[in-house]
């Protein structure tokens, strides 16, 4: 690598990025460019984890922005990385990842798809759900046709065909896993990895689903049913476990629903309860009266208590939004007097007479 490449430009980061953004930033592009990658690139590979062993050591990443190169240590400044036969000390590699706060095993775990450590896992799904103001008070069931890999009708993610017999992989003899070397810029690099042809079981059918073509998943339109629970807000997440893309061998992915709640012009939520408004007549405000309202359970004649204000609140008890342990909140109806625009000679005067009263 030339001592003029910028290293900071290599990974994508600022000169002031702290070690965990130079960490997060090494993660992301080793991942993408590692050889054993579909789209892999060794070169680029090799020159990211060079910037990485700079930055992430203290002293290095010192002299590389004092000098613009590193005097030692198999930097830009000392030639570049060896190979494992070249005399690279791999202890040294391993300590720049370890000051740097990294896990070599969570990345070898990433280049190899999670398969050297980890199980199987589908891809999670996430998908949009609008519900009306009503239905996130009360709660609603709703059903969404959703296409993505699941597990095959016909051979319950087996692979094999009706009354197939299964007989031992011929790639790995049975034992499930095998042994993958790569070459990378610190030298030869053998993982231990589940077998891809039979999935890590050891045993393939000896005739394949038709239906999957053995693969045991296929793409498909799944109808699933979301229960939307009562009292939700917009903007929350629902997961379903187990409702993402399945995958041959392993855990299905989850499905998180993202809920999004229309508004309603009626009401408001404030926590258990609902706020909504009510427009009264300036002769019922002062004399009192009786007014049909709107609730979420249907219409409720309320009472107007003589001479009350503009903005004061009624409450109308248990006709509000879902509380807990399945009790309900209250509906609270905030109180708009409205005044005539016009008087008539006759309301005027009655006016002027209240006027005179102190009224």
């Amino acid at each position: 690598m030339s001592d003029k490449r910028d290293y900071y430009e290599l990974l994508g980061v600022q000169k002031s990025a702290s070690k965990e953004e130079i960490k997060k930033a090494f993660h992301k592009l080793a991942h993408k460019y590692h050889p054993d990658k579909k789209e892999g690139d060794a070169d680029k590979f090799k020159e990211v984890s060079e910037a990485y062993s700079i930055l992430s050591d203290d002293k290095r990443r010192a002299e590389y922005d004092s000098y613009g190169r590193v005097f030692g240590g198999g930097g830009a400044g000392a030639g570049g990385f060896q190979g494992a036969a070249g005399g690279f000390d791999f202890s040294q590699f391993q300590d720049a990842f370890n000051q740097g706060g990294f896990d070599m095993g969570d990345i070898f775990s990433d280049f190899f798809g999670g398969q050297g450590t980890r199980s199987r896992r589908g891809r999670d799904i996430s998908i949009d759900l609008e519900i009306s103001f009503r239905d996130s008070v009360f709660g609603v069931k709703r059903k969404v046709l959703l296409a993505k890999t699941a597990l095959c009708d016909s051979c319950k993610g087996t692979g094999a065909a009706s009354g197939s017999e299964m007989v031992t992989c011929t790639q790995c003899n049975g034992a499930g896993k095998v042994h993958e070397t790569s070459n990378s810029f610190f030298g030869t690099v053998t993982m231990v990895a589940p077998c891809r042809h039979c999935k890590g079981q050891g045993k393939v059918p000896k005739e394949k689903c038709h239906t999957c073509r053995g693969e045991g998943v296929y793409k498909k339109q799944d109808e699933i049913e979301i229960a939307v629970p009562a009292g939700i807000d917009g903007g929350e997440m629902i997961r379903l476990s187990g409702m993402g893309e399945a995958v041959s061998g392993g855990q299905s992915g989850d499905l998180y629903v993202k809920v999004h709640v229309a508004p309603d012009a009626r009401f408001k939520k404030d926590g258990p309860n609902l706020l909504t408004e009510l427009s009264v007549k300036l002769s019922d405000a002062l004399l009192g009266a009786s007014y049909k309202i709107e609730t979420l359970d249907g219409p409720e004649t309320i009472s107007i208590p003589p001479g009350v204000t503009h903005g004061e609140m009624l409450q109308v008890k248990g006709k509000g939004g879902s509380a807990p342990r399945g009790k309900r909140g209250d509906l609270y109806v905030k109180i708009k007097i409205i005044l005539p625009q016009k008087l008539s000679r006759s309301a005027r005067a009655l006016i002027e007479k209240l006027k005179e009263e102190g009224i």
